[in-house]
């Protein structure tokens, strides 16, 4: 990735954790912590690695991005917002009645959204499918699959490993976002999964870890995994919940919360934006 690229999307993330904040102050409903740590993850994605567009969004040729952990669906939104699926001034009427942008990811309801989650380890299998469905057709394409902390907490989520390992899924790539915090606490106090790298390499994963709010070491990552073949690639991309919001990172309270008007202003003045 080039100096200036980076640039470009290392301002786009701050453009959007500038706008989350907002919104999420604005509808005083969300979250805030997950939306947060998965920016550079799918900014990289919709802005550098996979083919999508507005235009080729009915192609089967088209790479597909599946939000596994849906109750990020804020940044996503506003990522697809970017990209010019539905206006921008749309985010105001997230979470609102008769909105297209609930709060867990609708595919029937909003443009760009490739599959409704929320539930979780519902999202993975279905992206294994479809990776696995495009393989069978010889259709040049990638799905990616973010999978949360709390997720592969699952046991659905090792069941699709198993299947994806067994079916050589070398177009699935799955990415970790890794920041070690779930709903009710730390994945060590809820749910310890002791080496999570060695536990995707047995189940037959490639495995490759990188910084995952480094949009340059994250496109290397997907370029790595995209090399490799015959087994499918998990990218561990170590994060922080709450990242950029000083008083958010590492909070499991912030998984979701409304965002009050000290909490605004502070995270604004954090991140260089109006007051």
């Amino acid at each position: 990735m080039t100096s200036e690229k980076k640039k470009e999307l290392d301002a786009l993330c701050l453009k959007f954790r500038r706008s989350l904040i907002e919104i999420l102050h604005d509808i005083q409903t969300g979250h805030p912590g997950g939306s947060l740590s998965v920016c550079e993850i799918l900014t990289t994605l919709y802005f550098d690695e996979a083919n999508i567009t507005p235009e080729n969004a009915g192609e089967r040729s088209r790479d597909k991005i599946i939000l596994c952990k849906g109750h990020a669906a804020p940044m996503l939104y506003l990522e697809l917002a970017e990209k010019g699926f539905f206006p921008m001034e749309e985010m105001k009427t997230l979470r609102q009645i008769d909105s297209r942008l609930q709060g867990h990811p609708c595919s029937k309801e909003t443009p760009g959204v490739e599959a409704s989650t929320g539930p979780l380890g519902a999202g993975y299998p279905l992206a294994l499918g479809v990776a696995l469905a495009d393989m069978h057709d010889k259709i040049d394409a990638y799905t990616y699959a973010i999978l949360g902390d709390g997720e592969i907490n699952e046991g659905v989520v090792w069941e699709t490993c198993m299947n994806a390992s067994k079916f050589q899924a070398d177009r699935l790539i799955t990415i970790l976002d890794w920041n070690g915090v779930q709903l009710d606490g730390t994945t060590e106090e809820i749910m310890p999964m002791g080496d999570v790298e060695l536990k995707f390499k047995a189940f037959g994963y490639n495995t490759i870890v990188c910084d995952g709010h480094d949009c340059a070491a994250l496109s290397a990552a997907i370029k790595t995994a995209k090399s490799v073949k015959g087994m499918p690639s998990i990218i561990l991309a170590r994060t922080v919940k709450g990242k950029g919001v000083s008083f958010m990172e590492g909070k499991n309270t912030w998984h979701g919360a409304p965002v009050q008007d000290e909490h605004y202003e502070t995270a604004m003045k954090e991140l260089g934006g109006a007051q």
